[in-house]
Order: structure tokens, then C-alpha cells, then sequence
């Protein structure tokens, strides 16, 4: 039986509804609030919540993402009094089931229930049997798009992840590829951002011999090599428009001609593609082919940042320490309350990348030591925290109008201490996004690699 949460203050269209849903089999509670119906999912497990827009104590879609968040999340269908398209389709977005103006057809919405009911069974026991590789945890919004991972795995649309960098977009395309029919064929990567515009077609589609300075022979392109298997092109949104409009045609008919071919030669393969980048955006500034993105975005994964999915710091860096242990051949750490609660407080902005990294900087740091301790974490995440832990008496909190005279600086001090504060936090995030890859760093800043050094040197940013 399928248990269905109802939460609008319109009584007479709830129990229109209510009574629809009784009639086709189902249980149906009904809450006037967001606090109300926020507890009865605590305590119930629903297939389906139906959200009204008129709730007195919360605005649609902070409900809505609130109810995405729980644990084994139920499907949300929007029931919209304020007709508002921009809400509906941003509604969509987030993670709603659908849409539907009131009055709704009760047909249409048992339609729906019903629908909802049967994905999520069989959604269940998909995800019973997915390979998940090295993906740890179990917060809901993991959860959510291990689900995503599952419904990619059973077709063979293109699908598109998406996520900040460091939260496991090629763990996660990996996935997709292990959990496939082509599971026992190869998984080829492309490295977008490192490709030589100059070479990228040569690369891709391979060349023949003498079809350039230094073809000494024929070789296959990584197309060619993911015959069969999945292509994984990374960092999609750094792909050199120019290869753009030649891989458009590749996709729609897995046809491509190698450099210095007389031929076109073919390649069945399946395409997962991973960026960190807004590609609408780009492709409203013209960055990006929006013929490209269509044909990208036949499935999309979105990938939560850690700080969305806390909860699971702890089993994800018991893993990976037991890891790093094993392979320095130490001996296993354990965590001081503090450390733990260090991790648990950061907020992570290289996401998972950073956590490991800083995690076998700790074990490095501690040598032979039982425990790790908040001292063997790098110095910025503990200087970050060590503000944070200020009460508000220690801190300067009142805005620059607030400041009497006399603690004012010279202008050009406090304008040389502001560029010097606002560049050192910069430099930081280039190279948490980057991961320390300068060439990389270069580029998305717009620095030379000398002037980027010295920058980095003087604001002391370590690498």
C-alpha cells in the first residue's frame, strides 16, 4: 500500500484528493504546515508527498528541498495555486516529481501515486544489487544520486554529471560504466582541460602515419579505443569549441575520420560526460555549442558538495586513513574527539579532494602516533577553524562605518592589507579547484606561469 503525505491548508481540495487516493488503495495523511508535515515524515515513511503552496510557515521550495533532504527522501508533486512558471520549472530542478496547477485532475494525480509507487519499488531493488566501487556513505543526497547512478546504468542515453570539484564526478562515471552492459569493456577518459587544441582531433579520433610531423605511425584515437565500452569525456566544459562542432556530429553518428584518413571509420560506444562548470551559462555567452549541451544532458547526475552530506565525513575518513595507513605500512590511527570534530566543522570547499588530501597530510604528519590530533591537519584548515571558534567578543564584527577615527588605517594600508587578503584567499581556492595543477591554474586565472608563482610567493600560498 502506498503511503501518501498531503500538506495544504485547502481543506476542501485535500479531501477531494485524499478521497481519490483512499478509493485507489492508498494511505493518506494531511498536515497545514511545514513543521507538521516536516514530522510526519520523521516519523513515516511516504512514497509521496503532494505540496500545496500555501503553507502559512514556509515558502514552496525550501519545503521542497527540506523534503529532498530526508532519509529515504519521498517524491514530491507541487500542487501550484500561484501560477508562477519561473517556480515551477526551478521546482523541477531541485527534484520534484511534477507540477500540477490546482484545482488537479484526481485522475491525473492517481495516475501519478501509482507511477511513483512502482519506481519506487523497483528503484529499491535496483539498488540493492549496484556496484557502488570506493562511493561511501549514506546521506540522503548520496543516496539520491546513487539512485540517478542506477536509472543511468539500466540505458544507454548520454548522460551528464554534475557537481563542484573534488566531489567524485569520475568515481561516479565509473559507476555508471560497472553497473552497464558494457560493464566488461573499457572505460576511456578524456581529459578535456588537458587537451592540445592543436592535437585534441588527433587525440580523439587517432591519426594516420605521416599525417603530421610527428605521426610516426598509424594510432586509434580514444574514440576508437572505447569501442564497445564508455567514453568519459571530464571537465567537458574546457573541450576547444572548434573539437565541439566535430564531436557533435561524432555523437549523433558514432562516425568519426581519424587525421590524414581518406575514411570514416565507426565506434559504438556509450558517452559519460563530467564538468563542475554552468554549461547553460556558457552556452547563453556562446562558450559552449547549445546543440552540444542537448545532446549531453540526456541524463543528468547532480552530485552533492560535502557539506551537504556531513554525516558521512566520519566513515569516509576512517576509509581513506585506513587506506593510506595500509600503504605506508603504519599501523591503524584512530581520531581525537577534537580531529573529528575539525572535520565535522570545515566546510570543505575542495570537497571529498581536499578531505583526502588533508587526511594523508595528517597521517604523514604523525608519523608512529596512535591518534591524530587537529595539529597534524594543514595550517589553513586550523587557522580557518581557530577563527571560527572566536566568540563575538574577540572578534571585530561591527561594519568600517561603525570604526571610530582613531582606529582607522591610512588608506593605502587598509587598501594594500584588503588586495593582499583577498588575493591569498583566491590563490587558495585556484589551487583547491585546480588541484594544485598549475598549467591549469594559469588558465582558469588568466596569469602567466611566472606571474602565478610569484604571486603565490609572495601572498606565502603553498602549493
Amino acid at each position: 500500500m502506498a503511503n501518501i503525505l498531503i500538506m495544504d491548508t485547502d481543506t476542501a481540495c485535500v479531501q477531494r484528493i485524499a478521497a481519490s487516493l483512499r478509493h485507489g488503495g492508498m494511505r493518506v495523511d494531511h498536515a497545514t504546515s511545514r513543521t507538521e508535515g516536516l514530522r510526519l515524515v520523521q516519523l513515516n515513511e511516504y512514497d509521496a508527498v503532494f505540496l500545496a503552496d500555501n503553507l502559512p510557515d514556509a515558502e514552496v521550495l525550501s519545503t521542497l528541498s527540506l523534503l529532498r533532504r530526508s532519509e529515504d527522501a519521498p517524491e514530491v508533486v507541487i500542487l501550484a495555486g500561484n501560477r508562477d512558471h519561473d517556480i515551477a520549472q526551478e521546482a523541477i530542478r531541485s527534484g520534484a516529481w511534477n507540477v500540477f496547477a490546482k484545482p488537479p485532475s484526481l485522475e491525473r494525480l492517481l495516475v501519478v501515486a501509482n507511477r511513483i509507487t512502482g519506481f519506487r519499488r523497483s528503484r529499491r531493488g535496483t539498488a540493492m544489487a549496484l556496484k557502488r566501487r570506493e562511493i561511501l556513505g549514506n546521506a540522503p543526497p548520496l543516496l539520491s544520486a546513487l539512485d540517478q547512478v542506477a536509472q543511468a546504468s539500466a540505458s544507454e542515453v548520454n548522460v551528464l554529471i554534475t557537481g563542484e570539484t573534488g566531489t567524485g564526478k569520475e568515481l561516479f562515471a565509473r559507476a555508471v560504466h560497472e553497473n552497464s552492459r558494457r560493464a566488461a569493456q573499457a572505460f576511456i577518459v578524456v581529459d578535456c582541460a588537458a587537451l592540445p587544441s592543436t592535437l585534441a582531433e588527433s587525440v580523439l579520433f587517432g591519426h594516420e602515419r605521416g599525417a603530421f610531423t610527428s605521426a610516426d605511425m598509424r594510432a586509434p584515437g580514444l574514440v576508437k579505443q572505447a569501442h564497445g565500452g564508455t567514453l568519459f569525456l571530464d571537465e567537458v566544459g574546457e573541450l576547444p569549441l572548434s573539437v565541439q562542432k566535430v564531436f557533435l556530429r561524432v555523437l549523433e553518428t558514432r562516425r568519426f575520420r581519424p587525421v590524414g584518413a581518406t575514411r570514416e571509420e565507426s565506434s559504438d560506444f556509450r558517452l559519460v560526460a563530467a564538468t563542475n562548470r554552468n554549461l547553460q551559462t556558457m552556452a547563453r555567452s556562446e562558450d559552449f555549442r547549445s546543440d552540444l549541451l542537448f545532446r549531453l544532458q540526456g541524463m543528468g547526475i547532480e552530485l552533492p558538495p560535502l557539506r551537504q552530506i556531513a554525516e558521512d565525513i566520519n566513515e569516509l575518513s576512517c576509509h581513506h586513513v585506513s587506506r593510506v595507513c595500509k600503504r605506508l605500512d603504519l599501523s591503524r590511527k584512530g581520531f581525537s574527539a577534537d580531529f573529528l570534530d575539525t572535520l565535522m566543522n570545515y566546510d570543505w570547499p575542495g570537497n571529498i579532494r581536499e578531505l583526502f588530501h588533508a587526511l594523508e597530510r595528517s597521517v604523514s604528519m604523525a608519523g608512529r602516533e596512535p591518534l591524530l590530533y587537529p595539529r597534524h591537519l594543514p595550517m589553513h584548515i586550523r587557522a580557518q577553524m581557530a577563527g571560527q571558534d572566536m566568540g563575538p567578543d574577540q572578534k571585530t564584527t561591527d561594519p568600517p562605518t561603525a570604526i571610530s577615527q582613531e582606529k582607522l588605517p591610512p588608506l593605502r594600508d587598509a587598501r594594500a592589507k584588503a588586495i593582499y587578503d583577498f588575493e591569498r584567499g583566491y590563490l587558495r581556492a585556484l589551487l583547491l579547484q585546480t588541484d594544485g595543477d598549475i598549467r591549469q591554474a594559469c588558465r582558469v586565472s588568466g596569469l602567466s606561469r611566472a606571474r602565478l608563482y610569484a604571486l603565490l610567493k609572495e601572498r606565502d600560498v603553498q602549493r
